[in-house]
């Protein structure tokens, strides 16, 4: 079962300081961290915070190229977790023809912001997540979740690179 997401904000991991996109279930409090790198955080924050660049960075000339080749972008779906890493697809449409595009979560979710697109979690990705063990600095989940769910709105003010 898919259960759709929005981007609640990125937040820095206070110990590892890796950037932290969370996802939040539209429908209820459950909440996704999804730990991603520098570059992928900086695509989503450009997008969230409403920056336009100079000239198309990655995520937008993906969308630029999709664009030319009349290809829509259904929805992205973070499908699985694995050995501590998630994986997500691409469900795109050109012409009535559906294809499927393997992508990490962080550049599936970058792609979502500038095409609109929802985001879905597999429901099994977000029970197994609950109990990932994370890097070993952030002594166990349930340290996590507190601090996620302590987190205050100013937290997920403007993103700092």
């Amino acid at each position: 079962m898919l259960i759709e997401m929005k981007i609640k904000g990125l937040v820095v991991d206070p110990i590892s300081k890796m950037p932290i996109v969370v996802l939040e279930d539209l429908n209820s409090d459950k909440m996704l961290p999804i730990w991603i790198g520098i570059f992928e955080a900086n695509a989503i924050a450009l997008k969230i915070e409403d920056v336009t660049t100079p000239r198309p960075m990655t995520h937008d000339l993906i969308k630029n190229i999709f664009d030319e080749l009349n290809i829509t972008v259904d929805r992205i779906v973070v499908n699985d977790v694995r050995d501590n890493t998630f994986y997500a697809i691409i469900h795109c449409n050109q012409g009535g023809k559906n294809l499927i595009i393997d992508s990490r979560p962080s550049d599936a979710i970058a792609l979502s912001l500038r095409t609109k697109a929802p985001i879905f979690v597999e429901e099994d990705v977000v029970e197994k997540a609950q109990s990932l063990k994370f890097d070993e600095n952030l002594e166990d989940s349930e340290k996590l979740k507190k601090w996620l769910e302590t987190l205050k709105p100013e937290d997920f003010g403007k993103y700092k690179m």
